[in-house]
């Protein structure tokens, strides 16, 4: 017969243990809130970096002889292709209902035309010029969320946005000082960033329900390819893709879709997570890592200004950022 053996804890041993066991909780918290206040910034500059590299690239691809639509459908095509895989692998794809359809039809559009100016206008202004104007639709699509009543007015928001707008226009006015690009390429590039932020808007406006980052950023990479395939037919014709697969070009062509998957999946995650206006801010990112790859790696010619013009934008993304932490800590 076995005796059992019953051990008595205090009232105030128990604290005792209690008070000692939460510190670690604390800290695991603490580590956690950190890393997803952290986690928006972080992809800020990922996808701002990697646009600019979208840009570079496809320079590259032109130099390297291939025609500009032709590599950009193939970079569309493959790239979408490889996200809607992906997507099936880790169970993520949905059903392709009509406003599945919908919203990879129009999001595609909205993204697919100021990239056709920008592959057609590369080779006139340079990718350092197209990496500037991605500074632009932060304050457009500011403007157009608060009309739709998706953000608050920030005092705070909207003079770190004034800030780095400014920095924009500086650049933008000392590249077109230089009388090195024609100047209805330099207006048409201008009108991008007036559609990229109707885009930003539209995919945060028409999300569908419950349907992933990583299958919604395959539609609209497909859905875009498949509108330009015809327009590549007319204007480059079969000549054309055939130029894109050369032995010069297909190497590039892979890593340009290899840069459109990393970057259209983390782009779709951040607007998820952080929405159209705090998404706008990786145009800075880009403005600043295009312009400075593409004078030191593909020997375009400085702009005047560069240094003024990237700190307004870093004064202007801090001040930004210091609006978001103010907002998140009253709602918390």
């Amino acid at each position: 017969m076995t005796e059992s053996c019953e051990v008595t804890i205090s009232p105030s041993e128990q604290r005792q243990l209690t008070s000692k066991a939460e510190p670690d909780t604390k800290d695991s918290d603490m580590t956690v809130s950190r890393w997803r206040s952290c986690l928006p910034m972080l992809l800020v500059l990922l996808v701002g970096s990697l646009l600019a590299c979208s840009l570079i690239v496809g320079k590259l691809a032109i130099n390297a002889g291939a025609a500009p639509l032709a590599f950009l459908c193939l970079a569309l095509l493959g790239s979408g292709l490889g996200l809607w895989l992906l997507s099936i692998i880790r169970r993520q794809a949905a059903r392709l209902s009509l406003r599945v359809l919908e919203y990879g039809m129009v999001a595609g559009l909205l993204f697919l035309l100021p990239n056709i100016v920008g592959f057609l206008a590369v080779r006139y202004v340079g990718a350092g010029f197209i990496s500037m104007t991605f500074l632009f639709p932060l304050l457009i699509t500011y403007c157009l969320a608060l009309i739709a009543g998706l953000e608050r007015f920030s005092l705070l928001r909207a003079v770190a946005v004034l800030i780095g707008l400014a920095g924009g226009v500086l650049l933008a006015a000392s590249k077109a000082s230089l009388g090195d690009a024609p100047l209805i390429w330099i207006i048409l590039t201008l009108c991008g960033p007036f559609v990229i932020a109707a885009g930003n808007l539209y995919r945060t406006l028409r999300w569908p329900y419950g349907v992933a980052p990583l299958f919604l950023a395959s539609q609209m990479l497909l859905m875009a390819g498949l509108v330009l395939l015809p327009l590549v037919l007319v204007v480059e014709g079969g000549n054309g893709f055939l130029s894109a697969i050369t032995y010069g070009a297909v190497v590039i062509l892979v890593w340009q879709m290899l840069t459109f998957s990393s970057l259209y999946f983390f782009y779709f995650i951040l607007q998820k997570v952080a929405g159209p206006v705090y998404l706008s801010q990786i145009g800075s990112v880009a403005a600043v890592v295009g312009a400075g790859v593409a004078s030191f790696g593909l020997g375009e010619q400085l702009p005047p200004n560069l240094g003024l013009a990237a700190f307004l934008v870093a004064i202007g993304v801090f001040l930004f950022q210091r609006a978001a932490a103010r907002k998140r800590e009253d709602v918390g």
